[in-house]
């Protein structure tokens, strides 16, 4: 080989080594370069976590304050016993209305029991002093029914309507006033009648019967004598406004 060639082909070399050391670099360079947009897109990520943890830190750092008490709102509920927390003033009424309870009740019961044993009570409304009771009114009752004189008529009758009540009032009325007072004035009739004895027969709360036994004098102008008459009724007997008045009268 001549000296020519050798030339040649050491240049050739040379030039394919150089092209080969240009493409290695531009590679280089290709694989290094990062495109604007990418390394802008970086750079927004970065700083979107950055804010994101400035933004945790200062809600760790913000406390929470606790908010007011309402006083007019509804009793609270204590989170550590688990039980109900009143006011002042709902503990102070919780306490009282119990004891006012309590004292009404008492007032209640005391009250009962005094009307039961003074107005109520069977047995007191039927011992022996009502009894007598009885018997004296149905006693006074049939004096004055069977006792009346022409010249006192009018107040006769009144005093006998008196002891009387009921529809046996209202009989009486009728029979006074349209046989007795019309035959007393014509015939002078007088009577008077005196009890003999009474007793109680039945005897309840508010009524009674009583037998009597009663003797009777009879005059008139006819027969001026006085004539005697004897004879036993039964007086029932009905406590009115705590009165014993006469509502029957049956001779016996």
């Amino acid at each position: 080989m001549t000296d020519s060639s050798r030339d040649t082909e050491t240049a050739d070399t040379a030039e394919a080594v150089n092209d080969a050391e240009a493409a290695q670099t531009e590679a280089d360079h290709s694989v290094t370069e990062v495109p604007a947009d990418t390394a802008e897109a970086v750079e927004d990520t970065e700083a979107v976590k950055d804010a994101e943890a400035a933004q945790t830190e200062a809600d760790d750092s913000v406390t929470e304050v606790p908010a007011e008490p309402d006083e007019s709102s509804e009793p609270t509920v204590s989170r550590r016993r688990g039980r109900p927390r009143f006011p002042r003033d709902v503990k102070f009424n919780l306490k009282v209305v119990p004891v006012i309870l309590v004292v009404l009740l008492l007032i209640s019961g005391g009250a009962a029991t005094w009307v039961y044993f003074k107005r109520y009570q069977p047995n007191q409304r039927t011992d022996p002093s009502v009894a007598r009771a009885v018997v004296s009114a149905a006693s006074d009752g049939t004096v004055a029914l069977l006792s009346y004189s022409p010249e006192s008529l009018d107040k006769d009758f009144t005093v006998a309507k008196s002891h009387l009540s009921g529809d046996f009032l209202s009989y009486y009325s009728q029979f006074t006033e349209q046989i007795v007072a019309p035959a007393a004035r014509e015939k002078s009739l007088k009577t008077s009648a005196h009890v003999m004895g009474a007793a109680v027969s039945e005897l309840h709360p508010d009524s009674a019967v009583v037998l009597v036994f009663v003797d009777q004098s009879t005059t008139s102008k006819d027969r001026p004598d006085p004539s005697m008459s004897s004879s036993s009724v039964l007086v029932s007997m009905t406590r009115v406004n705590g009165n014993w008045l006469i509502t029957k009268f049956d001779p016996v």
